[in-house]
């Protein structure tokens, strides 16, 4: 068990107990890299890192139902969706530089206002736009500066952008730059349809061609590319696997005790986010909650860290208390502890960086 000091943390409303296993704090050491995941459940994003002592350590900063996070320009920026906006963050800290022992800096620099679209996952494009998964309105969408959102592209089945989540659509997947694959738990086109297709309807789409390249899906998640591989979430199985393109067929890895979203990658490594259920203890008409009962396992929240070669979970951290889901989990190499610069506190005011383009003084 590692105790993780909750450095630079704003108050929590309720207790958060986090554990992790004994190797993690090492483990990330040799991986060179931190970790950042959000929980839309109570609105917060954290930043896991490992202090001079060689513990891990945590941040932890408030954006009302902050969901999609990625990173770009190796790292030096964030992109985070929330409620009813998405934000940029920038690292301001200089290479080299330390802020009360934090490599990075993360201040939020710029947002834009979207209205709610129930925004999953979000990326940045090779040409600097943003993009994101628009679950409301079931299509991918970037952003702009007159309007909400500017939509970009939609599922064949979908006859008409609506506010009706139809099939939730709800991950993407970018190969050199653009969107290559997504994830809907359903192919429905009337309002809220999803939910009764959970349990065998979700699809991976091929948005070049716009075709289904695998079905049978309960629930999918999260699908990155890693590698040349297709990979994902078969949340409503608790499994994690990759895409067989070939066959249209989808591949298990790994069992995880947990609704799983959120997925980033580090070499041979994956980091899996886990989520407990909403309501009563179960995952209600989900096979997960069946394969739960079998491995006489109770649902965890938190993080784990499979091996790719074996499927072998070999780290994890896990959150009780007042954070019970998770959406998203990204990976920062070359970073070791970042701090985020919050809204809500008088610390964004004294953080202030310039560009200096006056001429010299005669």
């Amino acid at each position: 068990m590692s105790d993780l000091a909750p450095a630079a943390a704003e108050p929590a409303a309720e207790p958060l107990s986090i554990t992790s296993s004994r190797t993690l704090a090492d483990w990330m050491k040799r991986q060179a890299l931190s970790l950042m995941f959000t929980t839309y459940q109570v609105g917060k994003v954290f930043a896991v890192g490992v202090n001079a002592a060689g513990r891990l350590s945590l941040v932890e900063r408030s954006f009302p139902r902050c969901m999609g996070l990625a990173s770009a320009n190796d790292g030096q920026t964030l992109w985070m969706s929330s409620l009813f906006q998405v934000w940029r963050l920038d690292n301001v800290l200089p290479q080299g530089e330390l802020y009360e022992g934090y490599d990075r800096v993360y201040l939020p620099q710029s947002s834009s206002i979207t209205g709610d679209l129930d925004i999953h996952d979000i990326g940045q494009r090779k040409d600097g736009a943003v993009v994101f998964v628009n679950s409301r309105f079931s299509c991918l969408s970037g952003l702009s500066q007159q309007r909400s959102f500017s939509a970009l592209w939609k599922p064949s089945f979908i006859s008409k952008l609506a506010a009706e989540d139809r099939c939730h659509l709800n991950g993407m997947a970018l190969e050199d730059g653009e969107v290559r694959y997504v994830t809907a738990v359903s192919r429905s086109d009337v309002a809220d349809g999803w939910r009764d297709r959970r349990i065998d309807g979700g699809v991976v789409i091929d948005v070049r061609s716009n075709e289904v390249v695998c079905q049978g899906l309960s629930m999918p998640h999260s699908p990155r590319l890693h590698r040349g591989k297709l990979y994902l979430h078969n949340s409503g199985t608790g499994e994690f696997g990759w895409v067989d393109l070939d066959q249209g067929r989808f591949e298990p890895m790994t069992f995880c005790p947990g609704y799983l979203r959120g997925l980033a990658f580090c070499g041979d490594y994956a980091v899996v986010g886990l989520s407990r259920p909403r309501h009563d203890g179960r995952f209600s008409g989900l096979p997960l909650d069946q394969t739960l009962r079998q491995r006489d396992a109770e649902p965890r929240c938190g993080l784990m860290v499979i091996d790719l070669r074996s499927g072998d979970i070999v780290e994890w951290l896990t959150l009780d208390g007042m954070v019970s889901e998770l959406y998203d989990v990204i990976a920062l190499p070359g970073c070791q502890r970042p701090m985020i610069i919050g809204t809500k506190g008088d610390e964004i005011r004294r953080m202030i960086s310039f560009e200096d383009h006056c001429a010299p003084s005669a």
